[in-house]
């Protein structure tokens, strides 16, 4: 079970869905003076990442490649906008089945590989909000935390 005082992580990255990262580029650069890293194609072919750096704070803007995709039906239904909010999470599985104890759904879990872990807590269980826990590294590529710290207790 987690304590409510024992943080699950900390704050990586926010997620925005925008329906192109060329045309809200200029709002990203020129109005808050993030400055773009660069720009992918998600492995699954779904979506492109453009990712600013703000200050060492990662702003990671989604745009859709597939119109039956996700992140496509996700602008449809809502528009642009937060589409989830990351947190860099040590020893993930082991959270992930302390909250299903718990009653929190998990869902996209990717626990195996150990180049890439995440999973999501559905925004029916986050006050519906998206929130995806990572173990592995951020967007910046900046290190977890927790191996650049001396271990608490």
């Amino acid at each position: 079970m987690l304590m409510a005082n024992d943080p699950i992580g900390r704050f990586d990255h926010i997620g925005i869905a925008v329906h192109s990262i060329e045309q809200s580029r200029a709002f990203f650069e020129k109005t808050l003076g993030a400055k773009m890293r660069y720009v992918s194609d998600n492995q699954s072919g779904d979506f492109r990442v453009g990712i600013f750096d703000l200050g060492n704070f990662c702003i990671e803007l989604l745009e859709p490649v597939n119109p039956d995709g996700f992140l496509a039906k996700f602008l449809e239904k809502r528009g642009e906008g937060v589409h989830h909010i990351t947190l860099q999470t040590p020893n993930l599985a082991e959270k992930v089945d302390a909250m299903e104890a718990d009653g929190v759904r998990v869902v996209d879990k990717q626990l195996d590989n150990p180049e890439w872990i995440d999973a999501f807590i559905s925004p029916k269980s986050a006050h519906g909000v998206l929130i995806q826990l990572g173990e592995t590294l951020g967007p910046l590529n900046n290190p977890p935390y927790w191996e650049n710290e001396p271990p608490s207790g």
